[in-house]
């Protein structure tokens, strides 16, 4: 009998670890939150779309908190941003089978008893060759991207993961994608979710 589970995906920019989680959903059949994530979030919060991605990409670029006018006691729109996608992704992990990416589900979920949580990486120069080849960025854009987002990542895993010292943590296996690319990471990941709960 086939039982629920979820599978949480982290990576490094330009590893192709979305392109990953998107494929291993159509092997799986199962969905993979992302920007739902996000839209979901604006539903409960009762603000615009744009309002919850541009304080995403703020988080992506600079790492400070903005603070909002939201009310005496109200905490910043970061925290409350965090604690309504803690909610959505551990009432989504409650509910059925998935595949979530980011937003720091490999701590969120780390008491789930079904769970895989994935590390994508894949070597600096295979980053910036997917950045370019493949996102169709500059040269100059991708190398920021990767150090910028990277380290964006990074931050906000400390601010919001206790015990969390470096991306490694709460993983249950991690893969370079340069080895074996999207197709064959995503194949590997499926075996692995076929062996144990299919």
């Amino acid at each position: 009998m086939e039982q629920r589970y979820v599978i949480t995906i982290s990576r490094q920019f330009g590893s192709m670890g979305r392109s990953v989680a998107h494929r291993l959903s159509q092997i799986l059949d199962i969905d993979y939150l992302d920007r739902d994530i996000v839209e979901a979030t604006a539903k409960r919060m009762g603000l615009p779309v744009s309002v919850i991605s541009e304080e995403e990409e703020r988080d992506k670029l600079k790492f400070f908190p903005r603070m909002y006018p939201l009310g005496i006691g109200v905490p910043n729109l970061k925290d409350e941003i965090f604690e309504v996608q803690k909610n959505i992704i551990l009432d989504t992990a409650a509910r059925e089978s998935c595949i979530i990416v980011g937003r720091c589900a490999d701590s969120i979920l780390r008491s789930h008893e079904n769970r895989l949580c994935v590390y994508i990486y894949a070597p600096y120069e295979a980053r910036l060759k997917n950045c370019t080849d493949i996102l169709q960025m500059d040269a100059k854009t991708a190398r920021r991207m990767i150090r910028e987002v990277d380290a964006a990542r990074d931050n906000y895993h400390r601010t919001y993961c206790p015990g969390w010292n470096s991306p490694f943590d709460f993983k249950d296996i991690m893969l370079d994608s340069s080895r074996f690319g999207i197709e064959g990471t995503a194949d590997i990941l499926a075996a692995i979710v076929k062996d144990k709960w299919k």
